[in-house]
């Protein structure tokens, strides 16, 4: 009888010991939500690594945070938390029926910086993310924000329309969005030429992998977001911009013209253009290195 009662004690002893040593662990992850729920069952995908000064990107059309790969290998190894936030209907995050355009794209990344409470960080927008963060700056007066940074921005307007002979033509538009109706693979596909200064910027392996990412959104919302911005006209918004601003603009952009950063560049006080010699529309990979070290630089200014 003495005998079992020390053999359960014994036991009992181990498992007290086991589980007093796992209450010790110390947690790998720093606790940061990976989704963010912006309005009731809606919830945006979100990177979020490093320490120090925000840096808040968005992506691209048809794109997701995911294109900023090494810009988050990059910032968060030199004394910056980077935050990427995959817009609705994008990537990783949630893809509802209902609206998609720049009010509900600026409404949600402000819900996503209140609740992580950043504070003076550096925004930077792709593509339509370029026009998605103008928007954003002019409609809450850059609100947790100290800088911006637009990178081939399809902005002030991606459209020809009276006043602005830049950009991609009403038929060519409206030809566009009906192609992600009817033909949106072969359209994402036929991309990849369109998006790079020369074959051979970047290997069929980035050019794939970007294609992939494409290929995640939802058709309806790559519809109803490129329509969006074919009737967006952020020309006299760009006065609204008080805050320090780099515009980053590959000279042989195909898709968004340079004179696009020249029009950005008049438009808004206090800005200066990063010309990238070598790129297209795809900076961000085609000169990964240059984009990476001046995006450093204007973040500590």
């Amino acid at each position: 009888m003495k005998k079992s009662v020390f053999v359960i004690a014994f036991i009992v002893s181990l498992f007290t010991s086991s589980l007093m040593a796992q209450s010790k662990k110390v947690a790998a992850s720093a606790g940061r939500a990976e989704y963010i729920e912006v309005e009731k069952g809606v919830k945006l995908h979100v990177t979020d690594l490093g320490e120090g000064q925000p840096i808040i990107l968005i992506h691209g059309w048809p794109l997701s945070d995911e294109m900023y790969e090494y810009q988050y290998q990059y910032l968060s190894r030199k004394g910056f938390r980077v935050i990427g936030i995959t817009l609705r209907g994008f990537g990783k995050s949630d893809k509802p029926y209902g609206r998609y355009d720049f009010d509900v794209f600026s409404d949600d990344i402000k819900v996503v910086l209140e609740k992580l409470k950043i504070q003076n960080a550096v925004m930077g927008g792709f593509s339509m993310g370029g026009a998605v963060v103008i928007h954003y700056v002019t409609k809450y007066d850059a609100a947790h924000l100290s800088k911006l940074a637009l990178f081939g921005a399809a902005a002030p307007s991606w459209k020809k329309r009276e006043g602005s002979p830049y950009g991609i033509s009403e038929v060519d538009a409206n030809g566009l969005i009906t192609q992600t109706m009817t033909a949106r693979e072969d359209l994402i596909a036929g991309l990849g030429s369109a998006f790079v200064a020369k074959d051979g910027n970047i290997s069929k392996n980035v050019e794939e992998w970007l294609e992939s990412i494409n290929l995640e959104a939802s058709p309806f919302a790559v519809t109803e977001s490129i329509r969006a911005l074919s009737n967006l006209d952020l020309r006299q918004s760009l006065s609204k911009i008080k805050i320090p601003t780099v515009i980053f603009h590959g000279t042989q952009d195909k898709l968004c013209p340079f004179v696009f950063a020249e029009q950005l560049h008049k438009g808004i006080n206090n800005s200066y253009i990063v010309k990238f010699e070598n790129s297209g529309h795809a900076l961000f990979v085609e000169e990964a290195d240059k984009f990476n070290a001046e995006l450093e630089k204007f973040a500590r200014l």
